[in-house]
């Protein structure tokens, strides 16, 4: 398969783990979902071999990493090296709702191409396009204020 689609729902209804590289045939990295409940404690835990990363996607996470702890709601993201130990929990009042990525090996320098040479040009301005807030106007902080 060259690849696949699917949603986070469509991975099960469970509290737990969802298992996304299983399901859709990931091969060259680790990654799943996971849910908590409201006020779910996480769990000490380290990898020998796997850096993680974790992206909130729904509710409110506490993560507590070297004597640090850092609250973190929608579009957070925290990156642990694997054999630093991490605990994760539900901080909030909603289900919890984590993508977590794990790999080994470093990095993959850049490796894309274009399979139309055609979209160079669009390409190469896309990355400096404003974004623009629901009325169209560019983000406070992109106007320079």
């Amino acid at each position: 398969m060259t690849h696949s689609f699917s949603s986070i729902d469509e991975l099960g209804d469970n509290y737990g783990f969802r298992k996304v590289r299983r399901t859709m045939g990931v091969e060259a990295f680790g990654v799943n979902v996971i849910v908590y409940p409201p006020g779910q404690e996480g769990f000490f835990h380290y990898h020998d071999f796997q850096d993680e990363l974790y992206f909130v996607h729904h509710g409110t996470a506490r993560f507590q990493v070297d004597g640090e702890e850092r609250i973190l709601g929608p579009g957070g993201l925290c990156h642990v090296r694997s054999t630093t130990p991490r605990k994760v929990s539900n901080a909030g009042g909603d289900d919890l709702v984590l993508l977590v990525i794990g790999g080994a090996g470093g990095y993959v320098e850049r490796d894309g191409h274009l399979v139309d040479e055609a979209d160079a040009e669009r390409r190469a301005s896309f990355s400096f396009l404003p974004r623009r807030n629901a009325v169209g106007r560019p983000k406070r902080n992109e106007r320079g204020k």
